[in-house]
């Protein structure tokens, strides 16, 4: 597919933010509606979003390869059932290339917010560097893992050796007879501790809370497999679908009927009594929440590391860190070299930070003050012409974000498209209908796992669940297939 891109940075149609699955995802589909003047704006020199981002040992996807990738755009040739990092993101540039969309990128344009022009029915968003791009449309493809969790811990400032995030991990720090402490067991850090385990003099794990591990399914993926999904595609799809169905199945205990998860704890428990693991240690690394609450977690490597006699498991809580050590609420004191911040990110609150000034210049921080809301997870009263990806209760606690990000991008697809059959200049949700759709879906979450009483990044600090889609994912897709123009003000 050829295309020259836009000409012209400052005045496009259509303003995209963002070059992981969802920024990427949007400017393919656009060229195949036969739309040409957009642009994407990408803060990075490289594209590709979190798993450009996310370089740590170990780093991978926790859902099977063939339904963590575009349904338009199969790869016969993952190399295993649960891709790794750098495979993830050679898929995306492969997408990139493929389908033309380079030239519409323009890197090292970091955005830090957008207002709104009521004259002009416009957006002018606002970069970094003191620049502004105007557009008709604004499609925020940024997603909720990018802003990453700096710890609140008293003397962090004062260590004196080296201290980063997973997700700007140092690959220049050697880590080699080094010790080194993990400072959370949440998703990064079951990949991270095994990975780093043999290398290390001593890991020091500091637990705040036990997180429900279960069996990864993960193998390479056989030669004849790879043979047999490129030359009769049809088996790929066979593949896929069996692997959706699957999942789906788990949203009827973690959202429908939560009494069923004791079936999958005891999944868990099996997996756990079969590491091999000192009754004293499964007592410390058992959680106290029920499964699902939190995202459960797939490994086989993460339990097996602590038998080895230099790997620790801190479960005390961290009271303060000095120079060289870190201090236990109990007053035990762990001398390390390095410190590693598995802390995860910031995604159920906006950022303050990102102005956003939409109509009359309310700010979009202020308005969900009380947490994120949008329609559909995808408009916000007040915002015309603007539209999220993975916006607001899209979030999966089950299956691949790609399946939502697909059903999003057709939504948004099919606005642009209605815009211009009814001639306007401007779409605005309603806000009778963004309430009533809100009002449901706290109302469905309610009765789920995911707030059944744990303190999860789900939810905001008032306990608000933002993140996640109570139900199944075919249920979004029918609801986001098309627009429904009575749902919108039209002007």
């Amino acid at each position: 597919m050829e295309s020259t891109g836009p000409s012209d940075l400052n005045s496009n149609h259509i303003v995209i933010i963002g070059t992981g699955f969802a920024g990427i995802c949007m400017g393919i589909k656009l060229l195949e509606a036969g739309i040409q003047d957009f642009v994407i704006l990408e803060r990075s020199t490289q594209l590709g979003g979190t798993w450009r981002d996310n370089t740590y040992p170990g780093a991978a996807c926790d859902v099977v390869s063939h339904l963590y990738s575009f349904s338009f755009e199969p790869n016969p040739n993952w190399s295993r059932m649960f891709a790794q990092q750098k495979e993830i993101l050679d898929y995306t540039v492969h997408c990139v290339e493929k389908y033309g969309l380079r030239p519409y990128i323009r890197f090292g344009k970091e955005v830090t917010g957008g207002t709104f022009d009521a004259e002009s029915s416009k957006w002018h968003i606002h970069l970094k560097d003191g620049s502004d791009v105007t557009g008709n449309i604004w499609v925020n493809g940024m997603g909720p893992l990018n802003r990453a969790v700096m710890p609140d811990i008293p003397g962090l400032d004062s260590f004196r050796g080296e201290v980063f995030h997973s997700s700007h991990w140092q690959h220049d720090c050697n880590l080699t007879n080094k010790h080194v402490s993990v400072i959370g067991t949440g998703a990064s850090a079951i990949q991270i501790v095994p990975n780093i385990a043999k290398q290390v003099k001593a890991l020091h794990v500091h637990q705040r809370s036990a997180a429900w591990v279960i069996r990864k399914p993960d193998r390479p993926m056989r030669s004849w497999e790879k043979r047999m999904f490129r030359s009769i595609p049809r088996t790929q799809r066979i593949y896929r679908g069996f692997y959706y169905w699957l999942n789906e199945l788990t949203v009827i205990a973690l959202a429908k009927h939560p009494s069923l998860t004791r079936f999958i704890r005891k999944m868990a428990e099996h997996h756990m009594n079969n590491s091999g693991l000192t009754p004293e240690l499964k007592a410390r690394l058992t959680p106290k929440y029920t499964i699902g609450c939190k995202r459960i977690l797939p490994s086989n490597d993460f339990y097996p590391t602590f038998l080895f006699p230099h790997v620790h498991l801190h479960n005390e809580g961290i009271e303060r860190i000095g120079p060289n050590a870190i201090v236990g609420r109990d007053g035990s004191r762990t001398e390390v070299d390095v410190i590693i911040l598995a802390t995860g990110f910031e995604a159920a609150e906006f950022p303050s930070s990102f102005k956003v000034q939409g109509i009359d210049g309310q700010l979009l921080a202020d308005v969900w003050k009380d947490g994120p809301e949008a329609y559909l997870g995808t408009t916000v009263c007040g915002f015309p012409n603007m539209f999220f990806i993975i916006g607001p209760n899209t979030g999966l606690g089950h299956s691949s974000m790609i399946l939502m990000i697909e059903a999003q991008v057709r939504y948004i697809i099919s606005c642009i498209h209605e815009l211009e059959h009814q001639g306007a200049t401007r779409i605005e949700v309603r806000p009778e209908v963004q309430n009533i759709y809100n009002q449901e879906i706290q109302r469905r979450l309610a009765a789920t796992v995911w707030n059944s009483g744990c303190s999860s990044w789900y939810r905001t600090g008032a306990g608000k669940n933002t993140s996640l889609w109570p139900g199944h994912t075919f249920e979004f897709m029918s609801r986001t297939c098309r627009v429904t123009v009575s749902d919108y003000l039209w002007s």
